[in-house]
């Protein structure tokens, strides 16, 4: 049962009409009874004409809509939601490849489920709640994992610990919800190479997933090269360049993940002296490197994830972009990323623009690049398109 509506402010009602999934707090006139963070509430027009259901939050984002059509949110609705979720990455052919065991289920407003995310390492979901809706109802949705996936799934780990609102005082704990024999440092395949992945304590829920169409991109540009992956993490890039590039380096400022960078390498490639890591801070990597390299990867972690720092995130990124382009050898391919949520597409390109430009080089855009499928973008929420990237080609 929802005991709880809130009403909108005459003419609020139009961003709701048009499937966006957020209500902004301003948007609100009155609500009938008293919910806590995360229980399920109604959201009515002015004139009580029903509009959508969701989980209501105090923040400035007060419901995060799940629903635009009257439901009952108990487990039947949530497994129809959770099946609909898998049947699109089966019908995408993501889920079900014989050399990829590693994609995600669930990508919030993506699949009509704002605030869960859901990635599967082979026989292992890991769950991230980003609000306090669906960290109430996790142990539903651990349990209905199995079943939508066929038996997929025999483990499920929840990680919220870092993506829980502070404010909500929920004190999450990370730990299995079901299962839990696979280990933290599981291997799986992602187009035919293996990767070690430690969903316990590696970013995000542990590798990055949504990188995997541009890391077959590079591949192809590779042949013949010497590739630099700065804030290579745990060596996907590395990986997929190793497959014929002439040395390839990884700069990450963390030390566990670079070893992992190496043991990735050496599972696929053994002990190969093209490639060399180096745990050190990749600004200060870039500036002072005197070795010619004509491919560089940037993919640094998000430089803005409020709107109060994109001013900031925008100076950055035009700063890590002219030193590498000012570096690169002639005929070079840069790769470069900003998985910032508040830089929009056009910011990035036009940071990169200005970057290209003091150089005073000839630059070339070869491809644009996005999230894969799994990271769907709902049409009506364009806020879910976090990911961008350019490849570009320097004179």
């Amino acid at each position: 049962m929802i005991n709880c509506q809130l009403y909108l402010k005459k003419g609020k009602e139009q961003s709701v009409r048009r499937y966006h999934p957020w209500i902004f707090s301003g948007a609100i006139a009155r609500v009938d009874g008293t919910p806590a963070e995360g229980d399920p509430v109604e959201v009515l027009a002015s004139d009580g004409t029903y509009l959508a259901t969701g989980h209501w939050s105090p923040g400035s984002i007060a419901v995060r809509i799940f629903s635009f059509e009257k439901c009952i949110p108990d487990p039947e609705f949530f497994r129809q939601k959770l099946q609909d979720a898998v049947q699109y990455r089966l019908s995408t052919g993501i889920a079900g490849k014989n050399d990829t065991n590693v994609w995600r289920l669930v990508h919030g407003e993506g699949d009509g489920l704002p605030g869960l995310v859901v990635d599967i390492y082979g026989n292992t979901a890991v769950m991230q709640s980003h609000t306090a809706g669906f960290w109430h109802i996790r142990r539903m949705i651990a349990g209905l994992l199995p079943e939508v996936t066929g038996g997929l799934v025999t483990s499920v780990y929840d990680k919220s610990e870092g993506t829980l609102p502070f404010m909500a005082k929920l004190n999450p704990v990370n730990g299995y919800l079901l299962g839990g024999n696979g280990g933290p440092a599981a291997m799986v395949t992602e187009n035919g190479f293996s990767f070690r992945v430690d969903w316990e304590k590696g970013q995000k829920t542990g590798f990055f997933i949504d990188q995997r169409d541009n890391r077959s991109l590079l591949r192809q540009y590779s042949n013949g090269r010497r590739v630099l992956n700065l804030f290579g993490y745990t060596g996907g890039f590395s990986v997929y360049a190793m497959s014929s590039a002439t040395l390839v380096h990884t700069v990450d400022s963390s030390a566990p993940a670079i070893a992992m960078a190496d043991e990735n390498v050496r599972l696929n490639f053994g002990e190969d002296s093209r490639h060399s890591s180096f745990a050190t801070d990749a600004f200060s990597f870039l500036a002072e490197m005197k070795q010619p390299y004509d491919l560089m990867v940037l993919d640094p972690p998000a430089f803005a994830k409020h709107q109060t720092a994109l001013s900031q995130a925008l100076q950055g990124y035009r700063r890590l972009n002219a030193i590498a382009l000012q570096k690169i050898a002639p005929g070079g391919v840069l790769f470069t990323f900003s998985c910032s949520q508040v830089v929009s597409r056009d910011d990035f390109r036009r940071s990169v623009f200005v970057a290209a430009a003091n150089t005073g080089r000839n630059v070339r855009i070869l491809h644009q690049m996005g999230q894969p499928p799994d990271h769907p973008v709902n049409i009506y929420h364009p806020e879910s398109e976090y990911l961008k990237g350019l490849v570009l080609y320097v004179e």
